[in-house]
């Protein structure tokens, strides 16, 4: 059991392990006293002439007694330790005073705890990764506010590999340039691929780099589902119900993630698809005819009449032109 603080009135704890992904989190630097130093290093480039860089320390073993100014400073402390060891960090525990404010947090080795029984397909189950791996960090709040480590436990009862453990969750991040570039090349137009293939080139390779193509994607439509406000959703979804109701030719779908956010929409109404009955052999479908203010495109179905004139067969809002998003519009 973490160590209690000296305020003894904790009352509301959380078991739930939950790994902290820095994705969206702020990028700030440890203000403890494993502070950052600067080290000249001689390597060799290219060229074989020899050249020197700046690297950091090591980051220091945690020891008890450390004092740090966040929870997420001491987060972000231990989980560039373990970056460095071969590990991955995960939360254990919250408490919570009276006050409600939080009062004690440990963070443990991403392999600890259970493992959670996969019934779904006992023939093939899932490989499981934890092992009630002990390692941890107990920490609590002082009476001026920062935050004391008050029990170390070091000792992993599994192998670990400094040079794998980039692809843990926790140790895949962006810095703010990144995710800046991500999105404004997301919004120029310019494919993601290309994107991540300029950041290979300027890391000198994507082994140097802490994330990987999926990671961005995920990033990016992460960003994509901020910038539809809660209820729009629901709305254009009550809106087409209401249509339907109306008129029971017109047709729509909608198409949801994994987490059941929307993805991408598609609706025509009866006109449409009477049109397309009729003049549905030459249709084009452009994705650049118009962008909404939460930068999806707008890609209609366009026909041509026996007179000669455009006729619009059907219309789609795009979260992102990718072949899996295509491919449902098509099916679809």
């Amino acid at each position: 059991m973490p160590p209690r603080s000296s305020n003894q009135d904790e009352i509301d704890t959380n078991e739930k392990e939950e790994v902290w992904s820095r994705y969206n989190g702020d990028e700030e630097e440890v203000s403890s006293g494993s502070s950052k130093k600067e080290c000249d290093e001689i390597c060799t480039n290219e060229d074989g002439n020899e050249e020197t860089e700046n690297f950091e320390d090591r980051v220091k073993q945690p020891k008890e007694e450390m004092i740090f100014d966040t929870p997420n400073d001491a987060y972000l402390y231990y989980s560039r330790y373990a970056k460095e060891n071969g590990f991955a960090v995960a939360k254990r525990t919250n408490k919570k005073g009276r006050d409600r404010n939080l009062r004690n947090v440990t963070f443990q080795c991403c392999r600890g705890g259970k493992a959670k029984v996969n019934t779904t397909n006992p023939v093939k189950p899932r490989p499981q990764t934890k092992i009630e791996c002990p390692a941890r960090l107990y920490f609590a709040i002082c009476p001026d506010g920062k935050w004391r480590l008050n029990r170390v436990a070091l000792e992993h009862n599994h192998e670990y590999s400094p040079g794998k453990s980039k692809f843990y969750k926790s140790n895949r991040v962006f810095d703010e340039h990144v995710k800046r570039k991500l999105i404004l090349n997301d919004k120029a137009g310019i494919p993601l691929y290309k994107t991540y293939d300029s950041l290979q080139i300027q890391a000198r390779g994507h082994d140097n780099l802490p994330y990987n193509q999926k990671d961005c994607r995920n990033f990016m439509n992460t960003e994509r589902h901020k910038l539809l406000v809660e209820g729009d959703a629901e709305a254009m979804h009550s809106y087409f119900m209401k249509m339907k109701a109306d008129n029971s030719d017109f047709f729509f779908a909608m198409d949801l993630d994994d987490e059941g956010r929307l993805r991408n929409v598609f609706w025509a109404d009866a006109r449409s698809r009477a049109a397309c009955e009729e003049f549905g052999d030459v249709v084009t479908f452009d994705t650049a005819y118009l962008v909404n203010k939460y930068d999806m495109p707008f890609a209609p179905f366009v026909g041509v009449n026996h007179h000669g004139q455009s006729i619009l067969l059907g219309c789609e809002l795009v979260f992102h032109e990718d072949t899996k998003s295509f491919s449902w519009l098509f099916k679809t």
